[in-house]
């Protein structure tokens, strides 16, 4: 069976490429364009097996979520994708137990190796 990955992602266009990438990696993609379709998802997907989330998203914001996940499904492995390079923001991110932190722009190749390291240790 295909891992499942949520992208959370409210960018159409960068949306679509990581979906294209992960589902020619072989996972199965879903995609949420903000805070509030990702919560409905996770509230009615128990498959999924990692989350990848920006932190500026409308109506519940990335941080939100990840509060969220981690009080609820508290092992669900997290990646941030972020245009924030700022040093207090990626140690909250952490420190809220995200898994990686992905910086934006970024390869392509890096995300599937990220991604890839990330589902396999879980």
């Amino acid at each position: 069976m295909k891992k499942r990955i949520l992208i959370i992602e409210d960018n159409p266009m960068v949306a679509k490429s990581l979906q294209f990438k992960l589902t020619s990696d072989g996972y199965d993609v879903l995609i949420a364009e903000d805070g509030k379709k990702a919560l409905q998802i996770l509230e009615e997907e128990d498959s999924i097996q990692l989350v990848i989330t920006d932190l500026m998203l409308p109506f519940v914001t990335g941080t939100e979520l990840i509060e969220h996940i981690k009080n609820n499904t508290p092992n669900l492995p997290i990646i941030v994708l972020s245009t924030s390079n700022q040093e207090e923001i990626i140690t909250d991110a952490f420190m809220m137990g995200v898994n990686d932190f992905i910086t934006k722009p970024f390869s392509p190749n890096e995300l599937s190796l990220r991604v890839k390291r990330t589902i396999e240790s879980y």
